[in-house]
This record gives C-alpha cells, structure tokens and sequence, in this order.
C-alpha cells in the first residue's frame, strides 16, 4: 500500500440542471485537483436527490458518463459519485467509479430511502462494490446505506476486507447528528478509514443540506469536517496509521463470522 491522496468536493447543486453541476465541477475539478487523486462528488450530483428519473436518468453511454470519462483522463485522476442511471426498464441510484484509463465500474445503492418515497423510483442493488487503488481495497455506497452496518461489515478472513469506506450522500441538516456519528460508529467498528462527501445548501423540496463531510481515522479521529459552506479539501492517507492501529488493537480478528449475501 502506498499513500492515497483524496479530494473531497463539498458543493451546493443546482436542481434537476445537468449542465450546469456538470460545469460547475468541471471548474472546480480543474483548479482544485492534481493528477492520481481519488476525486469523490456527492449523491446524484448531476441532479440533486430528485425523484424524477424518466426525464432525468440516462444509459452508460449518456453525457454525464462521458462527462466523468474525459474528467479523469483529462486530469489523470480516479473520479467518483452517483448518478441516475436507466437499464431497460429500470432506475438505479448508482456510484460511478471513473479511471483515467476509461475503465467504469458501478455500484447500485441498496437501502432506498422510502422515507422520501426512492422506493418507489429506483431499484435496488443487491452487491457490494470493493474497488483497489495503490494497493488500498475501497468499500464504496450511497448516502442511507449508512444507517445498515451489517451492510458495511468487514467480512474477515485472514484480513480485514477493505481499507477504506466511502460514502456519498444528499443527508439533510436536521439529521446530521446522526450523519455524523454513524460515519465514526462505521470506522471504529471496521477498522479503517471513512470518509464521507455530502452536499449543501436547500434544495427543490425546501430540505436544507449542512454538507459535515468527514474523513475519520480507524480509532474513529475526525481527521477533516466541514459544514454549511461549499468545501474542497484534498487529505492523504497513510498505511503505516491503519496498519498500526490494526497491529496494536487487533479487535478485527474476534469478529463474528456472518455472511450477507
């Protein structure tokens, strides 16, 4: 494992306006980036958590894609965030992982949040998605995932699973108490780093967005937090302290053994 350098994107969007995220970004990406960063957008960023996805979703080949594509080649970075995508006759909420080699990996979220009616809307994803960079092994979800550990759970062998948890959100302000708290629960349990990227400022809905993006440590240190203002903040993240912590609190090894699939 070598030192993985991540940017987090703390940003207000513009309702249901793709081109207009989509610039934004591209100004900010542009100015606030080097080349091999992990560059990690919020949930739906080309749109906010909208509930319309027949006239705002698009295929694998639409322009948002292509939009992420020629990002991380043009930058030379590793590029990440959720989406509307439509397959056949299906909607998902999906996690785009963009390397600058145009190589697309995806993850579909899992937990629909029926609060806000997303059930009704998208399908759910029934795998996880563990992408490898620089030798880290990086858990990657969406937003009200985060409320179901045992969806986040190391899934222990001869080691933990994965190095690195990130999570993508449109979480509102009057619940990121519980935003904040569950990002640290997730890291001391698992033993790794979290991070998460969500969004500001009020949307369509009248729902008020405080951002809180964190990066915790294993032992569940608040490395970065920010709140109420659009934010970029690039942090590296070195082994040697996850290797340490792992070495000196070697709590992963009296897991249970469970499954989830």
């Amino acid at each position: 494992m070598h030192p993985l350098s991540v940017t987090l994107i703390q940003s207000n969007l513009h309702w249901e306006n793709k081109e207009a995220n989509l610039k934004q970004f591209a100004e900010k990406i542009q100015h606030q980036t080097a080349p091999g960063q992990l560059v990690i957008l919020p949930e739906m960023f080309s749109t906010g958590f909208s509930m319309n996805p027949a006239q705002l979703a698009e295929t694998m080949e639409g322009p948002t894609v292509q939009w992420m594509k020629e990002t991380a080649a043009k930058q030379k970075i590793i590029l990440t965030g959720s989406v509307i995508i439509q397959e056949k006759e299906k909607f998902f909420n999906r996690l785009l992982w963009v390397l600058p080699n145009g190589v697309v990996a995806h993850y579909d979220k899992r937990h629909l949040f029926a609060f806000a009616g997303e059930d009704r809307f998208y399908a759910s994803g029934n795998k996880r998605f563990i992408a490898s960079v620089n030798g880290w092994k990086i858990n990657l979800q969406i937003c009200y995932d985060l409320r179901f550990p045992v969806w986040a759970r190391q899934q222990i062998t001869d080691a933990p699973e994965y190095d690195l948890l990130v999570y993508v959100a449109n979480w509102p302000e009057r619940r990121n108490h519980a935003w904040k708290t569950l990002l640290t629960a997730r890291a001391i349990e698992n033993q790794c780093y979290v991070i998460g990227v969500n969004r500001v400022g009020e949307d369509a809905n009248g729902i008020i967005h405080s951002g809180d993006s964190m990066i915790v440590d294993p032992l569940g240190q608040v490395l970065y937090h920010s709140a109420q203002e659009e934010a970029i903040t690039t942090h590296t993240l070195y082994p040697e302290h996850l290797q340490d912590c792992r070495t000196r609190f070697p709590f992963w090894k009296d897991a249970d053994a469970f499954s989830i699939y």
